[in-house]
């Protein structure tokens, strides 16, 4: 039996204290995530993130350091999925983008309303990368290297 890794990516997007989340249906129910997405085949991590958050938000971004590699098993379908989380500052947002058709709308959230909503939350890793971003982790785009 072969696997295939499931590699996705995942955007941190702060302003005064809030995230920016999207809500969007997954397996029939809402739930609460970063702008967030898998890689594409040929597709950077960087591009797939920038990629995502636009599709998913209609906001252009520009990466700034990579906060984490987390891996998870998804409990409802088995699958593990890899994450790279990436922080990110906002450049332009386009309120009338078509959004990706799962995506019911963004939303700004202080953590302290992600851990009221926790039970919506898509993954546990939804909160391990705000709490990383939070606790100042921060690697270099550089470590993530292209070739």
């Amino acid at each position: 039996m072969s696997w295939t890794p499931h590699a996705t990516v995942a955007a941190i997007i702060e302003q005064n204290g809030r995230f920016l989340m999207v809500e969007e249906i997954s397996n029939g129910k809402l739930v609460i995530n970063q702008p967030a997405g898998h890689v594409e085949e040929g597709e950077s991590f960087e591009t797939a993130t920038l990629r995502e958050t636009l599709e998913e938000t209609g906001c252009h971004v520009e990466l700034t350091a990579l906060v984490g590699l987390y891996i998870a098993k998804g409990e409802e379908n088995g699958i593990t999925y890899h994450r790279l989380c990436y922080a990110a500052n906002l450049l332009q947002q386009n309120p009338d983008a078509e959004l990706d058709k799962e995506i019911v709308r963004t939303r700004w959230m202080t953590r302290e309303e992600l851990v009221a909503e926790k039970s919506a939350l898509r993954s546990p890793m939804v909160l391990a990368c705000i709490d990383d971003y939070l606790d100042n982790q921060r690697i270099p785009l550089s470590f993530v290297r292209q070739l």
